[in-house]
């Protein structure tokens, strides 16, 4: 469908889908106090609106603030076969309600998604049900790492994903030469999870004899990371490949990624950011368990600290829920994984009303940063020709987090209980509200994600 984009002053139509009115919006110019106009699923006017254009549908923004649609780019939704815990519908639904307009779903689900077909089955499964934009990683392994080159470049995929640790059977590549053959197949950016599986299993030990939880970042020490990161990057060195580190949580690993910028991104997460041990295992127990794990404070500052710096490029949530049953097995045993998809957004507008990073870094970290590394096609910012993923958020509004508000199969957080201050308010989705006033409300019509280089 042709759209007439236009500006504030001029516009041969002026009827549009849907109009926000009234609120502060951040555009790339910072925060105007204007209008955004919206058809056909795109953005087509910007500015002082309300007397020239009608509208089908008219939202209110008085009081909010106008935020390009978050984008998560860390979920795991557990759909094929893991559908206990998590799918794409009850998924995708925490994410509108947080404010969340766009995710990129792991591979580790069963089966695995290693193949084109995997990729087909699960962008079909995801289409009438999605109630966001989607896009799904092809597992990097050594049963098709020959095949990457094509495999990452299908519709709805969001590229390559490598486990160098915590994973198994054909997902696990912690083997050099795999690793070699993964990263001299493909151009795009390669996400990766980096710790060391050799170095996990020797210190499994510790924890089997202690059943500790606040061993967890014991067991999985700072070096179990730093040892898998700068493998990574000096294999992508060699290769001349783009690398993309999920997670990172240790001081050293920041040291380390910061003086690779050129090629390499970062990711950080809000429970990193957040928690802190040892006091979220003594209070959470088994519900604090992530991998990599939560770590103190040196950690935790550093992590900001980056921010900050600008080390850090994205932010994504790492969304990876099990049941509470799951997690109540005795540890080791316990699964690592919480839920974080409905969560990423209150949590750092909290940190926002906080002073730990201003919205406009924050809209940086949440949608111009992952559409920017990543290459998605007119997502990012709000911007004449650009997809309508609006978040209307409420930067004074203050909520309690409950377990009841997770939409997630498996109906916890760790965060149950804790105050926030600023809280989304409505959800649009290339120009369909698909929450207004803190509810749900329309049909799942979420689309694949394109990419430029795909």
């Amino acid at each position: 469908m042709n759209t007439t984009i236009a500006s504030d002053r001029t516009s041969e139509q002026c009827h549009a889908d849907l109009l926000v009115h009234g609120g502060t919006v951040l555009t790339p110019n910072g925060q105007e106090r204007i209008d955004v106009a919206c058809r056909a699923g795109r953005i087509v006017a910007l500015g002082d609106l309300r007397r020239r254009w009608t509208a089908e549908e008219t939202l209110n923004a008085s009081g909010l603030h106008v935020l390009p649609g978050v984008i998560d780019s860390q979920v795991h939704f557990r759909e094929p076969g893991l559908t206990h815990k998590e799918d794409l519908d009850s998924g995708t639904r925490g994410a509108v309600l947080g404010g969340v307009t766009a995710v990129f779903e792991m591979p580790n689900t069963k089966p695995l998604t290693l193949s084109a077909a995997d990729i087909k089955s699960k962008v079909d499964g995801a289409l009438g049900r999605a109630w966001c934009d989607f896009a799904f990683y092809i597992g990097g392994s050594s049963v098709n790492a020959e095949q990457l080159g094509s495999l990452e470049n299908l519709p709805g995929c969001a590229g390559v994903k490598v486990f160098m640790g915590s994973s198994f059977g054909d997902l696990l590549a912690d083997d050099e030469t795999v690793l070699r053959r993964i990263l001299h197949h493909g151009r795009r950016r390669l996400a990766v999870h980096a710790e060391d599986e050799a170095r996990l299993r020797e210190r499994r030990a510790i924890v089997n004899a202690s059943g500790d939880i606040c061993q967890h970042p014991v067991w999985r020490d700072e070096a179990s990371a730093l040892i898998a990161t700068e493998r990574i990057v000096r294999l992508a060195g060699e290769a001349n490949r783009r690398l993309h580190v999920l997670h990172v949580s240790t001081a050293e690993e920041m040291a380390l990624l910061a003086r690779h910028k050129r090629r390499v991104t970062v990711e950080v997460t809000p429970h990193h950011l957040t928690l802190c041990a040892p006091d979220c295992y003594e209070r959470l127990g088994s519900l604090a368990q992530m991998n990599p794990p939560v770590r103190d404070q040196r950690h935790r500052d550093a992590l900001w600290q980056a921010i900050g710096d600008g080390v850090v490029d994205v932010i994504g949530s790492d969304h990876a829920p099990h049941t509470r049953e799951e997690k109540a097995s005795p540890y080791p045993q316990s699964p690592s994984g919480m839920t974080g998809v409905q969560t990423l957004l209150p949590l750092m507008l909290h940190h926002v009303h906080g002073r730990r990073l201003s919205l406009e870094r924050l809209v940086d970290l949440t949608s111009a940063g992952p559409a920017r590394i990543f290459g998605l096609e007119g997502k990012g910012r709000i911007a004449l020709g650009f997809d309508a993923d609006l978040t209307l958020v409420d930067l004074a509004a203050r909520r309690t987090i409950r377990n009841d508000w997770i939409a997630s199969r498996s109906g916890w957080t760790p965060y149950d209980g804790e105050t926030v201050i600023g809280w989304p308010i409505h959800t649009v989705v290339r120009g369909h509200t698909v929450v207004q006033d803190e509810t749900l409300v329309g049909q799942p019509r979420g689309e694949p994600v394109g990419f430029l280089e795909a």
